[in-house]
């Protein structure tokens, strides 16, 4: 399987409660809920295509809560059967139980692991969310593909999915779009470490 990155971000960066003001307030952050105001239903339909792609999910401890709290009550969204159903994996250090059917607690050597899934056939294991998962995932070679939905909004603080010192990473560009809402959807393949160079004359 190829694993998937799909996170929405601010233009700062910001990857932090992006739902609703409660959705995550660690670290006293007290601005979520910044990316609701630029859904539409073009962003529904791109989303639905995403989620079209997915075999199995795989989250962070925090990211899991959340949802597992909230998808099993959502039985009227259009997403539900597929969120509810498909095989999910959480990577955490803490939880002994995971009560969203069909769960896998993953602890230990989360990297290894998660390469090991990878083995298995299929075809997108997508990540939603859970930005720090995400980011040691990116340092260790791992994702395959970044989808990111930027929202046309500054937050100003909060955690960010690329934050001062994280691991280098390079990009192609495979797919852009725009929707009504103003939000400027990417998808970029990883490419291994980044290409570096010099401008000057004659470049």
């Amino acid at each position: 399987m190829k694993l998937v990155v799909q996170e929405f971000l601010s233009l700062d960066g910001v990857s932090q409660g992006p739902g609703s003001p409660d959705e995550d307030t660690s670290d006293g952050f007290t601005r979520g809920g910044w990316f609701v105001p630029h859904l539409d239903a073009e962003f529904e339909r791109i989303a639905g295509t995403w989620l079209g792609e997915a075999d199995a999910m795989l989250f962070g401890r925090r990211t899991y809560e959340n949802f597992a709290r909230d998808w099993p009550t959502m039985t009227d969204h259009p997403f539900a059967p597929v969120m509810n159903g498909l095989p999910k994996y959480v990577a955490t250090h803490s939880l002994t139980k995971a009560d969203w059917d069909p769960t896998t607690i993953l602890s230990g050597d989360i990297p290894a692991q998660v390469a090991e899934l990878k083995r298995q056939p299929g075809r997108e294991l997508q990540i939603h969310g859970s930005a720090r998962l995400a980011q040691s995932l990116l340092a260790a070679g791992l994702v395959d593909t970044l989808r990111l939905a930027i929202a046309p909004v500054v937050v100003g603080t909060g955690r960010r999915l690329f934050p001062d010192g994280g691991a280098p990473a390079g990009l192609r560009l495979v797919g852009q779009q725009t929707t009504p809402g103003g939000l400027s959807v990417h998808t970029f393949e990883a490419t291994g470490l980044p290409e570096y160079g010099t401008y000057g004359a004659g470049a």
